[in-house]
């Protein structure tokens, strides 16, 4: 039997002794490409985001918003909610519904301009009704007087608001495969600014039902 040729070994021994003498060289060589690699890492620009509006604290229904209402939150693109608005379309609106603290303010959260077309003076103030069978007989136009009631008393109901026009009725919105659990429904009416003022200090401790004045 023929013996091994010595040259594998040969060649393996010269190619060892060469890796060994420049060993630090190659150290180096894979301590710039580590480092190369970890710049063009941190120099990778970030993933997009959309600057988006959001209540910068809970708003309850007939706020008007003003820009102390506001901050801005980056979204992902695909994370954007339908009907996100600017700052100049959101400052000095009316909320019609509560919108939570970090919720975008989209134009479904608002009452919309138009509302008040064809009633000058009046400002539109979301209502929320105890009785929401009630607010299901309104139709938009309806006329309506709003009565205050205090539950703990025994005293007659107030009369708040008279003959307010009813110029929306917003719907409630399902959340996270549920209802909105508030009690009662809203309605917007044009009122003047005193009326309203009234209307919101009555929502606070009493019962609001309404009748249809015409």
């Amino acid at each position: 039997m023929s013996r091994p040729s010595p040259l594998p070994r040969r060649a393996l021994r010269r190619t060892r002794r060469a890796v060994l003498a420049h060993r630090r060289l190659l150290a180096a060589l894979c301590a710039v490409l580590a480092v190369g690699a970890t710049l063009r890492a941190q120099a990778a620009p970030p993933p997009p985001r959309v600057p988006v509006l959001v209540a910068a604290h809970d708003l309850g229904s007939g706020a008007l918003v003003t820009a102390g209402d506001l901050t801005t939150r980056s979204f992902a693109p695909g994370s954007v909610p339908a009907g996100v608005l600017g700052r100049a379309s959101i400052l000095g609106r009316t909320t019609a519904a509560p919108v939570r603290a970090g919720e975008p303010v989209t134009d479904v959260r608002l009452v919309t301009r138009d509302l008040l077309a064809g009633y000058p003076g009046t400002v539109a103030v979301p209502v929320r009704i105890g009785d929401p069978a009630a607010v299901r007989l309104l139709r938009v136009g309806d006329r309506v007087d709003v009565l205050a009631a205090d539950p703990q008393a025994t005293g007659p109901a107030v009369l708040v608001a008279a003959d307010a026009p009813v110029v929306a009725l917003p719907r409630g919105v399902a959340r996270g495969g549920g209802t909105d659990l508030v009690s009662g429904a809203l309605v917007v009416l044009a009122v003047p600014d005193p009326t309203a003022r009234r209307l919101a200090g009555a929502a606070v401790s009493t019962f609001l039902s309404v009748t249809l004045s015409r």
